[in-house]
Formats: structure tokens, sequence, C-alpha cells
């Protein structure tokens, strides 16, 4: 039995989430220990039965994602489509918030650091790859005339050596 609760507990809404809606929502209202234990059953039970009934219809349209009209279906299909209105609403909003998050989060503006500076930041970077890069490729070409120059000895010696023979 408590593995269980174990499960419920896994399964439900975070206390500090549910408690912080509760100020929010009558934030001049006291509100006992176990009446936030009922409302936690409560809220989870809801969520498990809109989303088992938003699963229901998704597989009977043979969808493989649950999609928000599954949830708005579901609202209707449990006779809670009074809540229609405030879901969409809450999906409209949170799409907004999320949109902006994406258009106003940029790395850039979070460094702190001015635009023209990181530009400047990243040509001396790419100067001093390029400078590398030369000194590099000048070492192989050393690297190789002498391998030639070895090799050309290595070859006069060795006509020499056939020539003494």
């Amino acid at each position: 039995m408590a593995e269980a609760n174990r499960e419920d507990d896994e399964l439900s809404i975070p206390r500090a989430a549910l408690n912080k809606m509760i100020k929010e929502l009558i934030p001049n209202i006291r509100v006992a220990n176990d009446a936030r234990e009922l409302i936690l059953n409560c809220c989870t039970e809801f969520i498990h039965l809109v989303s088992s009934e938003a699963n229901e219809i998704c597989n009977k349209q043979q969808k493989k994602t649950i999609s928000p009209e599954h949830v708005l279906l579901a609202l209707d299909s449990l006779g809670f489509g009074n809540y229609k209105e405030d879901a969409m609403s809450v999906m409209q909003e949170a799409k907004a918030v999320a949109a902006k998050k994406r258009r106003g989060s940029s790395r850039l503006e979070n460094l702190g650091i001015p635009e023209e500076e990181l530009l400047r930041q990243q040509q001396e970077l790419f100067a001093k790859a390029r400078q590398e890069q030369a000194v590099l490729e000048q070492q192989q070409w050393i690297q190789m005339q002498q391998a030639l120059q070895q090799q050309q000895q290595q070859m006069s010696q060795n006509t020499d050596d056939d020539d003494y023979s």
C-alpha cells in the first residue's frame, strides 16, 4: 500500500506549485494542510481524468500524439465544456510566452558584451587561426623539403655505391 502512495506522489502536482497557485488565487485566506492535500488530490484526479479521456479520443482518431484539440474535446465529453474557453486562453498565453522566450533570449544579449566588441574578438581569433595555419603549413613544407633532400641524398649515395662496385 505504501508503494501505491509513492506512485501517486510521483504523479501529482508539486506541492510548491500548488501552494503558489493557492497563494496567488486567495492571498488573504489561510488554507489548512488537510485542505491543501484535498485540493492536491482533486487536481491530480482531474488531470488523470482529462488526460485519459483525451488519450481515448486521440486513439479513436488513430493519432499518436495528444493535441490541444483532444484535450478540449475531452473537457466537452466529461461535462467540463465551460472550461474550454479558459483552457484556450491559457494555451494562447503559454504559446505567446514561449514565442517571446524564443525571440528574446539570445545568448548574445545575455553575455553583456557589446556586439562590436564580440565582433572585434571574433576577428582577432580568425586572424590568430590564419597565422597558426600559415605557420603549420610552412613547417609542413619545410619537413617535406627535408624529406625530399634526404631521399635525394640516399639516392645519390646508392648511385655512388653502385659506381664503386
